[in-house]
């Protein structure tokens, strides 16, 4: 692969994948230390499922950043865009699936983890390529990409009591 940007979206999809998938467990298997509740899955909602997508995805842009950054204007308006589109598709799938079929499958909603991660990484590999940075501000990509992690710290703690954040299999919200 010559491509720089293809390289680092491929480690992008596989870093994301695989802390996503360690951060599932990371709760649980801390015996529920709470430090780790903002960054891990505290229960099976799809909110959780798409915390998993973001700790990860976030953390990743700040390396792939020094070096792809200078190469790319925009890069962080490209990683907003790359983000919200994973946040977009794990629920979108999730909901479009067990709506249409009205049964949970534990293959398929590991799947649209995966799935939702690589849609997001093609997207991001394209808007870096587009060199979508001419129409976006920088810093206001990252501010939003913060509040976003924000959202997901505090909903840990303080869910609405809405299906999103809801735990398909005890019923419970949280924590």
């Amino acid at each position: 692969m010559k491509n720089p940007t293809l390289r680092w979206q491929l480690a992008a999809f596989i870093f994301t994948s695989a802390a996503g998938t360690l951060l599932h467990y990371a709760y649980d298997w801390s015996g529920g230390i709470v430090i780790f509740a903002p960054f891990s899955g505290v229960n099976e909602s799809t909110w959780e499922h798409m915390k998993l997508f973001f700790w990860p995805a976030f953390i990743f842009s700040f390396a792939e950043s020094y070096r792809l950054e200078q190469n790319h204007l925009g890069f962080w308006c490209a990683k907003l865009g790359e983000i919200l589109t994973g946040l977009f598709f794990i629920p979108a799938l999730f909901y479009t699936y067990t709506g249409s079929f009205g049964m949970m499958i534990d293959w398929i909603n590991i799947s649209i983890f995966f799935i939702s991660a690589a849609i997001a990484c093609l997207v991001g590999g394209h808007l870096l390529e587009m060199s979508v940075g001419r129409f976006c501000i920088p810093w206001a990509a990252i501010l939003v990409l913060c509040l976003i992690g924000a959202a997901f710290i505090y909903f840990t703690f303080y869910p609405p009591l809405i299906p999103l954040f809801q735990d398909p299999l005890t019923g419970s919200y949280g924590i």
